[in-house]
């Protein structure tokens, strides 16, 4: 879409009435409650699912990759015609790509089904963009800018056309834009450890890249428990798979002593970056969520919360576009754990749990690893009436984020099977481990699928080593060599590039040696 036609979509968008438009919104709302009385998002068995975003670096494939290697591990914009013949999604940034899986069962068939899935279709892909010279990453923030580019002119350049900004490196998308322009905008700004400036967008939201499994709830009316379970879990969980340490080199505030970055940096910067760009002193859209006590208030939580941007809707022929502003509504409806309430037809309706607090992960096998882990403690906990239910949910909300600040080595408090309150993170595992394994069990896994997929993570756990804790290793080792922190990273990344296009598909993290 050229520069005028985003320019006048967005202007178009923000003539929309936010009062009629909210209104609908709440008709629409009432909609879903009905067919929640009447049973319509009932399903018979547990669904999982899969949205995995990668972002592309330049690929020259020389026959001696090294760190030196100033274009190799650049960020690329994907050209949108080749997104769509490798059939991907476009995502926020023109570097953004996004597979989402199709929904299967909860069951060793499902999961592989989702396996096989994800290699066909990004190895396909993998094809495709070695011939453009471009390598589709999966990372949680990319640390490299573009060739001839700094990091911080790629992610806030813009334009002005007839008086709406438009960001130079943004995806089309109308409501990307309308973020910038509308009278409550975001907060377009990055708040970290030694990294503090200022967007005229919301492009620095896309830095991150994450993984998103969901799982979809038989009985609707047993979502609040379900989602008090994902709550719980949600701290665990992302000390595991921690993967974002480092901010391009050049957005870091100047003078800082590079060790003193490692000493004070968290590991899971993408949080940060999410939360601080698009929440403002006013406006909180982007938090951990509260507690929900019925399917309804679930509903209403969604359609009450703060509309960022009115968006024009047009209903089409789909059974949820009976409720088309209630589903635009939960577009911006950003929790790190939401629900989800669609279907294409009235056969397929569903409510799921989208599952937002992991990272982009090292390797497919990685990111399968915490799709059955989220689905088989979803279903064990629930299952097994878990006394982790009872874990206050300011202590759920702070597991979170000290997991966010300090990964395996974070403060995590846990209730175990035998309710036990613990905050060692021997007994936590060891009882999280096992009730997801109860719950793979429960859905016809045996001891060796279940020990096969949670490997990956029980490693983590045992070697004390996490994506983002090797990324401060690799780069702290570079330091004591005399490198610059910019060397330092960018060598430490490139390395991280190398390692997984030789075990994206097929290897695991845990086979990586040191960085």
């Amino acid at each position: 879409m050229a520069e005028s036609s985003i320019a006048e979509a967005t202007a178009d968008a923000l003539t929309v009435d936010a009062e009629e438009f909210q209104s609908r919104v709440i008709d629409d709302a009432e909609v879903v409650k009905d067919y929640l009385d009447e049973g319509v998002f009932d399903n018979p068995q547990g669904i999982i699912g899969l949205e995995y975003e990668f972002y592309a670096v330049a690929d020259p494939a020389p026959e001696s990759p090294g760190e030196d290697d100033e274009d190799r591990g650049a960020l690329m914009r994907v050209p949108r015609q080749l997104l769509s013949l490798i059939g991907f999604e476009k995502e926020l940034g023109l570097h953004n790509a996004e597979m989402n899986t199709s929904p299967q069962p909860m069951n060793p068939h499902g999961l592989e089904a989702q396996v096989s899935e994800v290699c066909a279709r990004l190895s396909a892909a993998l094809d495709r963009t070695r011939v453009e010279g471009l390598r589709l990453v999966s990372d949680a923030m990319w640390t490299i800018p573009p060739p001839g580019e700094s990091a911080r002119n790629y992610l806030t350049d813009y334009v002005v056309d007839d008086g709406i900004r438009i960001a130079t490196n943004m995806s089309d998308a109308t409501r990307y834009h309308a973020m910038a322009n509308s009278e409550t905008p975001a907060g377009m700004r990055i708040e970290a450890p030694h990294v503090s400036f200022q967007s005229e967008t919301i492009m620095p939201e896309s830095l991150i890249t994450s993984i998103q499994p969901h799982y979809q709830v038989p009985h609707a009316r047993d979502l609040p428990e379900y989602f008090r379970y994902a709550l719980r879990i949600a701290g665990p969980l992302l000390a595991l798979g921690v993967n974002s340490p480092f901010f391009p080199p050049d957005l870091y505030d100047d003078g800082v002593d590079a060790h003193q970055i490692l000493e004070d940096a968290w590991l899971e910067n993408r949080v940060s970056v999410f939360e601080t760009v698009m929440n403002t002193d006013r406006v909180q859209k982007v938090r951990f969520p509260s507690e929900i006590t019925s399917v309804e208030e679930a509903v209403d939580q969604i359609a009450t919360d703060r509309t960022f941007v009115p968006m024009p809707v047009e209903r089409g022929d789909r059974f949820d576009d009976e409720f088309a502003y209630f589903r635009m509504k939960h577009g911006t409806y950003w929790r790190w754990v939401r629900p989800v309430f669609e279907g294409v037809t009235k056969a397929e309706a569903n409510v799921r749990i989208e599952f937002r607090p992991i990272p982009a992960q090292p390797t497919v096998r990685d990111s399968i690893a915490f799709q059955a882990a989220f689905a088989g403690l979803i279903e064990g906990m629930h299952a097994r009436n878990h006394p982790v239910a009872d874990l206050d949910w300011e202590d759920a909300r702070s597991n979170f984020y000290e997991a966010m600040r300090s990964g395996l080595y974070a403060d995590l408090q846990w209730i175990t099977q035998n309710g036990d309150p613990t905050g060692k993170i021997g007994p936590l595992y060891a009882d999280l481990f096992e009730t997801a394994a109860a719950g793979l069990r429960s859905r016809g896994f045996d001891d060796e699928q279940v020990g096969r997929v949670l490997g990956p993570l029980r490693a983590r756990v045992r070697e004390g080593r996490t994506p983002g804790r090797w990324k401060l290793r690799a780069v702290s080792r570079r330091l004591d060599e005399g490198k610059s922190f910019e060397d330092a990273v960018y060598g430490m990344q490139r390395t991280y590039l190398d390692k997984q296009t030789r075990s994206l598909i097929g290897g695991g993290f845990a086979d990586w040696s040191a960085g």
